[in-house]
């Protein structure tokens, strides 16, 4: 009984440490940081569904946070399957790392480096990227980079899923990456939406 209660308490304490760091990452780098509150698990279940977590071989996550979609997307992997999350604030990289799952691979660096960071870790394309990282803040002609470098990196048949609160990714992909199929998950704060692109296999 004693074992549970410390695991409780100890969930709970990094639990709050997840939400404080999350928090200071916004009020430092707005920009940067999609939210003030991290993601419910609402979207978690969609993004998991969205992005076919389970039957990728190899997840890329952009811009993982404090780590809530990272972990959902660990408990819906098969055993085999691997995870690359590229992280820009190293706040959130240091918690990340403390994730005992060794499929978890947690990367600092932006995410326009996508292509390098894969080559790095001698990883192979990814079957899905997922990116959480806010298109709307950030200066167009970097949107435009990581877009084309996520779409690079892509195999044919390859998914690129973002969530966001607004549509700029739509507008900036719309050139390279066509139309996007698009899902809103309203239980959610802010109410997110999902832009989803399958890369052809031709």
């Amino acid at each position: 009984m004693n074992s549970v209660n410390k695991e409780g308490e100890l969930n709970l304490k990094s639990a709050g440490r997840g939400s404080l760091a999350f928090l200071q990452g916004f009020l430092r780098h707005p920009e940067q940081v999609a939210s003030i509150i991290p993601s419910s698990r609402f979207l978690e279940r969609r993004l998991v569904d969205c992005a076919c977590i389970r039957h990728a071989s190899l997840v890329v996550e952009l811009g993982p946070g404090t780590g809530g979609t990272t972990q959902a997307m660990l408990k819906a992997m098969r055993p085999d399957a691997k995870l690359l999350s590229i992280e820009i604030t190293p706040e959130f990289v240091e918690l990340l790392r403390r994730h005992p799952d060794p499929r978890l691979n947690v990367q600092l660096g932006s995410a326009e480096h996508v292509r390098e960071i894969l080559h790095q870790q001698q990883l192979p394309p990814p079957d899905v990227v997922v990116s959480g990282i806010p298109f709307s803040t950030m200066p167009l002609t970097m949107g435009r980079r990581i877009i084309g470098a996520v779409w690079d990196s892509l195999p044919p048949g390859g998914l690129f899923v973002a969530y966001q609160v607004r549509d700029r990714v739509a507008l900036l992909s719309r050139k390279l990456l066509g139309q996007p199929e698009v899902e809103l998950e309203l239980f959610n704060v802010p109410p997110m939406r999902f832009f989803r692109w399958r890369k052809p296999e031709a």
